[in-house]
């Protein structure tokens, strides 16, 4: 049955119903570490006709609501370190408006060995340091502490607008293992950070036309739903919960991307 269409396209309603599922357990894990785009975008793709860079744009579009639900249950519940999160978070809406430029003309095989070689790095950490992220030790304090955080905001956005799955995990490692918080705080103020990421990559999606609105907007409700459960999840768990979540995720991303590395290679 012809349920709607896209880019002119006829679409059946089952592609849609996979779609909301995946909205759904994509805003959960978004909200928890990051990388709900690993479910998402695939969804998205399923649509006769979509462009990958219609898909990373629609995907924005969707992830603002479930981030931003998960960002005020966090703040709520948790009073993150704003003094750090928002000029973080700021340098970060750059990065990504800078790497939502670079999506549009240059293919993401072309970075993805590095970003592979990344997430490896950051799983063997993960698992070869059990205690890292238990405790919030920060490791510098004053200009030292917020250059640092400036820099993670605006290297991390940037991969967010040019590729975007994983940039909450990146983001929460980064503030792990250079700024020396726990999980729970740096999933934290991570959802503070992506939200702006979102709407820094949607600054220039919007106006070149690449976002589907209708299929975003949808996509947004389950994001939100998934977003709130999966802040209080998260939050009532603690770091040792966000910590196992974690490296399922990296897992499932290194997987992704490195098949998807090697399909490009076989076309």
């Amino acid at each position: 049955m012809e349920f709607l269409s896209v880019n002119g396209e006829p679409v059946s309603i089952w592609p849609l119903v996979l779609l909301l599922l995946a909205a759904l357990g994509a805003g959960w894990i978004d909200a928890v570490v990051g990388g709900g785009g690993l479910i998402q975008l695939p969804a998205l793709l399923l649509f006769p006709g979509v462009t990958p860079v219609q898909a990373l744009a629609t995907n924005k579009l969707g992830s603002i609501f479930g981030t931003t639900t998960s960002a005020v249950t966090y703040y709520r519940r948790t009073s993150p370190d704003l003094k750090t999160a928002i000029p973080m978070a700021i340098t970060a809406m750059a990065g990504a408006f800078g790497g939502a430029a670079l999506a549009t003309i240059l293919p993401a095989e072309a970075i993805q060995p590095i970003i592979i070689a990344a997430l490896i790095a950051v799983l063997l950490f993960t698992i070869l340091k059990p205690k890292a992220g238990e405790l919030s030790r920060l490791r510098y304090t004053g200009r030292a502490h917020y250059l640092r955080a400036i820099m993670i905001g605006l290297v991390i956005g940037g991969y967010d607008g040019m590729i975007g799955p994983g940039t909450g995990s990146f983001l929460i490692i980064a503030m792990v293992t250079v700024l020396g918080y726990n999980f729970l705080q740096s999933s934290a103020k991570a959802k503070i950070v992506n939200l702006c990421t979102n709407m820094g990559a949607l600054l220039l999606f919007v106006p070149t036309g690449h976002v589907l609105v209708g299929l975003g907007l949808a996509m947004g409700v389950m994001n939100m739903l998934g977003g709130y459960l999966g802040a209080r999840m998260a939050i009532s768990k603690g770091s040792a919960f966000i910590r196992i979540v974690f490296v399922i995720v990296v897992s499932g991303l290194i997987l992704k991307l490195g098949s998807d590395l090697i399909l490009a290679g076989r076309a």
